[in-house]
This record gives structure tokens, C-alpha cells and sequence, in this order.
């Protein structure tokens, strides 16, 4: 196993598995929504049109459980999961306690923004500069500007080359058809 699927955690990589699955069973089913159709899929619940939705914005293909899981997949693919992982992460510390902030912004400038990081994502000097301050008074937005250029980037990059995966376009073709 490569690296970076080591990296997705487990209950991801089983979605997407049990998303394919489900996908591939949909080419013989006219049902538009499918709801646990076997033991092994009794705790998804799917809507066929779901990726279509995905194709309206980011946001929307973020929003969803199984679109996040399998676009985290597909970036996977790419070698550019760090993005996504970040993103995530810094979502995950805006929640986090106050009394636990220093040691969780530790880790996520160590992971992905340190010069040394084995997961650094591709920020601009500045940005860094500006981040790696904002680590000296932690607050909730510390990871604001890195988080929202990380945003951009996939947004701009790599929601389209997804949208244009063999993975997606499939998923679509089956919404559309039914």
C-alpha cells in the first residue's frame, strides 16, 4: 500500500469502497434513492442525483459525506491529499478547546506548513511568514490565510481535474440516466 492511502483514514477508504460498490450494483437498479440494500451497505444512505450536486460548487461537494470521501480518494490518487487533509484539519482545530489549541497548532504547522513538514503544502513564503507569527498568539483564526489559499488552490486545480475524473463522470452519467 502507497503512502499516501496510508495516510486516509480507514472509515474513509471504506466509504469510498462500499460508495463503489453501491455505484456499480446502481447500472441495474432504476431506484433513484437506495437505502441499504444489502448487510454490508445498511449504514449508507445514498440519493442517485447526490453528484450532481457536487458539480454545482466545492462547497456542496465538501459538504457531503460521500462526496468528501471520495473526492479525499481522488486526491489521493493525484499525490496532493496532503491539501485536503489540511484543510480538514484546520476546520478540526477551529473546534478544539482553548486549553488544547497550542499542542493541536503544533502539529498541524509541524505536519503541513513547517519547512521540514512531511505533508507541507504548497503555501507562498508570505502566507507562511504570516502563519508561522500567528503561531506565537493562537487563536481560533491562526490558520485562517493558509487554510483559505489551500481552499483556493483545490477549488481552482483540483475540483476540476475531479469533476473530469473517470470516477465522477461515471457517477454523473448513472445520476443522469438513473
Amino acid at each position: 500500500m502507497c503512502r499516501a492511502l496510508e495516510s486516509l483514514p480507514i472509515t474513509c477508504l471504506e466509504r469510498a469502497k462500499e460508495l463503489k460498490a453501491l455505484f456499480g450494483s446502481l447500472l441495474q437498479k432504476s431506484d433513484h434513492s437506495i437505502t441499504s440494500q444489502s448487510k454490508k451497505h445498511d449504514k449508507l444512505r445514498f440519493n442517485i442525483e447526490e453528484p450532481l450536486k457536487w458539480k454545482e460548487s466545492f462547497e456542496k461537494l465538501l459538504s457531503s459525506q460521500n462526496g468528501l470521501c471520495l473526492f479525499r480518494a481522488f486526491l489521493v490518487s493525484e499525490f496532493s491529499e496532503e491539501n485536503i487533509a489540511f484543510y480538514l484539519a484546520c476546520e478540526d482545530y477551529r473546534e478544539t478547546k482553548p486549553s488544547k489549541q497550542a499542542a493541536k497548532a503544533k502539529k498541524i504547522y509541524d505536519e503541513f506548513i513547517g519547512s521540514d513538514a512531511p505533508r507541507e503544502v504548497n503555501l507562498d513564503h508570505v502566507t507562511k511568514a504570516i502563519t508561522k507569527e500567528n503561531m506565537e498568539h493562537l487563536n481560533n483564526s491562526c490558520f485562517n490565510l493558509a487554510q483559505a489559499k489551500i481552499y483556493t488552490l483545490m477549488e481552482k486545480d483540483c475540483y476540476p481535474r475531479f469533476l473530469k475524473s473517470s470516477t465522477y463522470l461515471e457517477l454523473s452519467r448513472k445520476a443522469k440516466t438513473g
